[in-house]
């Protein structure tokens, strides 16, 4: 019998973080500069949660049909911090979790992406429903 994939197979390795006291100018600078959708947001080293362009899109109040060409007068960044618009405490998952267990997981969860964690509770990287659609699709 073949043994089952893991989730390592699939997700993209992250090295972009946000840290929870970051302001959202910082996270529109890392959206539009390295063309991500997902940020991970840490403090203390621990993943309390995630940060989609669509979120950051959402409070601006603009509808783009590309979302890393916005504009906005960032006093609205005053009104918001990171941990109110952000998806907080996500479903954290196993490096070695299999692909499968994840696609059940997405299931259950309103979000679409999740952090991947290591033994040691290190974020490993990030993996989205794409990356489990392009799998299945492949197969």
């Amino acid at each position: 019998m073949k043994k089952p994939e893991s989730v390592r197979d699939i997700m993209a390795f992250e090295s972009l973080v946000l840290y929870l006291n970051d302001g959202l100018y910082q996270a529109e600078k890392l959206f539009k500069k390295h063309r991500v959708s997902y940020l991970p947001v840490v403090n203390d080293a621990k993943i309390v949660g995630i940060l989609s362009i669509k979120d950051l899109v959402k409070i601006c109040l603009v509808d783009r049909h590309d979302p890393y060409d916005f504009t906005i007068d960032t006093s609205i960044y005053s009104m918001f911090t990171l941990e109110q618009i952000m998806v907080c405490s996500p479903v954290l998952i196993s490096d070695k979790a299999t692909i499968t267990e994840v696609a059940e997981i997405f299931l259950n969860v309103d979000h679409h992406v999740l952090p991947v964690l290591d033994d040691q509770d290190d974020l490993l990287g990030l993996v989205s429903t794409n990356d489990i659609i392009k799998y299945f699709l492949k197969k």
